[in-house]
Formats: C-alpha cells, structure tokens, sequence
C-alpha cells in the first residue's frame, strides 16, 4: 500500500487522504454501467492499494452493498466510511422509524455496525429548518446508539450553486462535516463558505472537481456554449477555453480532468476532495493527476477572472 497524505477532517479528529472514492454521480464504481459487483470491488482495491482510506457512498447511489462486498471483513485499521440518508420519501419527511430503518440497512449492506460519518443527503434551502427539527435528533439518538460518529449534511449543487442552504447550515452547530461543490467554474464557496466552515472546525468533503464539462477541453465548450446562449451566463466565460489550451499545450498539465482535480486539491478550506469513476485504471491515474504540484500561478491569475461572481455554473 502507498503513502498517501491525509488531513484532520475538523473536528472530527479523523485523519483522512486527502483524496476520497465517492461512488455517486455517473459513474458510481461501473454499477451504473451493469458492469457488476466485481467491477467496484477493482475500484475500490485500487483506492485501497492507493493508500486511500475515505470512502462515501449513498443510500440513493445503490453502491453501499458492492463497497461492501469489496471490502469483506479483512478492511484497514484506519478506514473511513461514509453515507448518506435520503430525509424524504413519497414527497414527505421521513418518520423517525423510516430514518433509523434507514441506517440499518446501510449499515447491513455495508457490512458495518457503525458508519464514521452519515449525512442529509441533498438538503434543498426549503426543508433546511425541517431537517434541523425533524432529522438531526434521530440522528443523535442513533449517534448514543453507536450506529454512527458524526454527523454530515450535503448540497443539491446542481440545483444550489451558490449553496444558499449550507451557508444557512454553516451557522448552526450540530454538523460536523458539509460536502460542497466546488471547481475550476465555481469557486464561489471561496467567499460564501469555507471561512465558516474553518471557523467552526467543520470538516469538507469536495465533491464537483471534475464533472462532465471537465472531462475535456470539447466538453467544456460545449456545456460554456449552452451555458451563454441558453442559460444567460455571461459570454466572458468563453475566454477559460484559449487559456487551458495553452495551459495543456505547455506540457505543465497532461489533461484537463488532470487540471480540474489539481485545482481543487490545493484550495485552501477543503479537506478531502472526492474522485469518483467506474474504472479501476482511469481512478490510478486520478491518483497519479491529483498529486502533482499546484498549477502554475500564471495560470491561476489568468482563468480566475473569468468565473469570478459568476455562481451559476455547476460543470454538470
């Protein structure tokens, strides 16, 4: 197993690589593609070979029970797991019961007594106050049970890049650990919410490094383009497109998802940033990508100016 670094995830204490397997999105481990339990178990061997020791998952994701078959009982000292709860169900909140139930059943596909960190999955602005009052104190109550060490909260990102709900979040007490969205487009937590959340000790989990618009330089054009014409973005985000070109013909950088992930790992505030993909060999070379040195800082100053206040833009 290889060395990897690792950070104190808050105040959480956890020590955690710096570099995540998440299994959401669309890739999640090769599930979303038929490929089977053992495409996920190479996925996760090779996080594990890797020297990456933090795992998310999700009870919407469908990948809780391949993670746990993958990693049977013989599962590193310092392992951390991740999931999460979907709060509502049949356009309702879910009942005390239903959220307990909930637990358990992760926990069972996981193969676990005891998950490290479960989150409200996705919490939207307009059921924020909700969760606080209906949710957190089940999962205290669970928490005295032993069932899981603390407790987290997600962004719907795609649908709140401004993270208009975790800015609400972050002035509370009782999360120990938020997962934000946060890339090259959007660095708008920046300003609206990491200085929050190192305040507090707030752990942070980067999800949205690399999404479908980073995979490459076409890609991202593609999605700025529709971006501008449909959405009303402004048209100076075009202007990112000649400047990664240069960046990738400089040979400082082999690949734009190499950019992406190198981008988020050195922003100040975020912990550990979540690299998700259904390919055993493509997750490699994510690891050999997001070790590189920083970006150069000629680059940095030339492409923040042109998402700067834009907040609109996802990648997704």
């Amino acid at each position: 197993m290889e060395s990897m670094q690792k950070v104190t995830l808050g105040r959480t204490g956890l020590q955690a690589t710096f570099m995540g397997l998440g299994s959401g999105g669309f890739s999640r481990l090769g599930a979303g593609q038929n490929k089977g339990d053992d495409n996920a178990a190479r996925v996760v061997h090779a996080a594990l070979d890797a020297g990456v020791n933090f795992i998310d998952t999700a009870e919407v994701y469908g990948t809780e029970a391949a993670i746990g078959v993958a990693l049977g009982r013989q599962r590193p000292s310092d392992l951390i797991l991740s999931t999460k709860l979907s709060y509502r169900t049949q356009e309702r909140m879910k009942t005390a019961q239903e959220i307990e139930a909930s637990l358990d059943a992760s926990l069972e596909r996981l193969g676990t007594e005891c998950v490290d960190i479960y989150h409200v999955h996705g919490v939207r602005a307009e059921y924020y106050d909700a969760v606080v009052a209906d949710v957190v104190p089940v999962l205290w109550r669970m928490r005295e049970k032993g069932k899981l060490r603390f407790i987290g909260i997600t962004e719907a990102f795609g649908s709140d890049s401004d993270h208009a709900m975790l800015r609400r979040a972050a002035q509370d007490d009782c999360w120990d650990v938020m997962m934000v969205g946060f890339n090259m487009l959007n660095t708008s937590a920046r300003q609206m919410l990491l200085g929050a959340t190192r305040a507090k000790g707030i752990g942070t989990l980067c999800m949205f490094a690399v999404r479908q618009a980073l995979i490459s330089v076409d890609k991202l054009e593609s999605y700025l383009r529709m971006q501008v014409h449909d959405k009303g973005v402004d048209a100076r985000v075009l202007g990112a497109l000649p400047i990664l070109r240069d960046l990738l013909a400089s040979g400082a950088c082999q690949s734009l998802t190499e950019a992406a992930y190198r981008y988020c790992r050195y922003e100040p505030g975020l912990d550990v940033i979540l690299v998700g993909t259904g390919s055993a060999d493509h997750f490699r070379q994510n690891v050999v990508d997001i070790q590189q040195p920083a970006l150069p800082t000629a680059f940095i100053t030339a492409i923040e100016p042109v998402f700067n206040g834009i907040t609109s833009l996802s990648g997704q």
